[in-house]
């Protein structure tokens, strides 16, 4: 059994993860940590970390860059393996939780979801074959109207691995109304839509002479992504010092 510390567990996301585990039984939590206390859980809460004293093999986290520094020396005194699904983490504490890496496990990753990580291993596959043979490759990402960024950080983490796998010799092409040209034969195109509820939906696009292929993935809740978390956290529980990815995770 797998004892996992919940830290931002009355969160959007906490809640999620706790449903999730409670319905797995290789893993349980043994604590949570938010300073809103105003949910019944079935596990101690508590304000900050500092205050918890159950042991524990991994923490999950899915807090605020707040929050952040005080978690990570948290868990390099208790030598406690850390799942870090928070975003917005200044310059600074980037350097800090690679520092920290140093001395214990650290799972860091764009996007938490198992189906997002398998595609771009998939898709590494696919270019290595099908943007030699000289196909055009596009991608397309349609997220909910309340959505700041665009393109999304997942829509770059996918064109980023389609490029390592061709030597990072292509370039993005965000915005075609700009110049009327032909789109030259080394660029990745990538669209964003923002409407609506949609969760998350990335689709890769690689169009040959008279055949296409596409690879798409959708989110249907955040659900996908707490339960790429839960297993991240199996996975890093016991795992020697230094940085590691759901990459590492999704082996075949």
């Amino acid at each position: 059994m797998v004892r996992v510390i919940m830290h931002g567990c009355n969160g959007r996301m906490g809640r999620v993860i706790t449903e999730l585990i409670a319905a797995d039984s290789q893993v349980e939590i043994v604590a949570g940590i938010d300073t809103f206390t105003g949910i019944s859980n079935t596990y101690p809460v508590y304000e900050t970390i500092s205050q918890c004293q159950e042991t524990a093999d991994v923490v999950i986290d899915f807090s605020n860059a707040a929050a952040i520094d005080g978690l990570l020396e948290y868990c390099e005194a208790k030598n406690l393996p850390v799942v870090l699904c928070s975003t917005g983490l200044s310059e600074e504490q980037l350097e800090k939780v690679e520092k920290t890496a140093e001395k214990i496990a650290i799972l860091k990753s764009a996007n938490m979801s198992m189906g997002i990580n398998l595609l771009c291993k998939l898709l590494q596959n696919a270019a290595k074959v099908l943007g030699r043979a000289g196909y055009d490759i596009e991608l397309v990402e349609r997220h909910h109207n309340q959505k700041l960024d665009a393109p999304s950080g997942t829509a770059l983490a996918l064109a980023d691995a389609v490029n390592d796998a061709l030597n990072q010799e292509y370039h993005y092409v965000y915005d075609r109304s700009q110049e009327r040209r032909k789109r030259e034969e080394k660029e990745i195109g990538i669209s964003a839509v923002r409407g609506g509820t949609i969760v998350g939906e990335h689709e890769v696009i690689f169009a040959g002479i008279d055949e296409v292929i596409e690879f798409k993935h959708t989110a249907y809740s955040r659900s996908v992504f707490g339960k790429g978390a839960v297993e991240a956290a199996k996975f890093l529980a016991g795992k020697k010092p230094g940085m590691y990815g759901m990459s590492d995770v999704i082996q075949f």
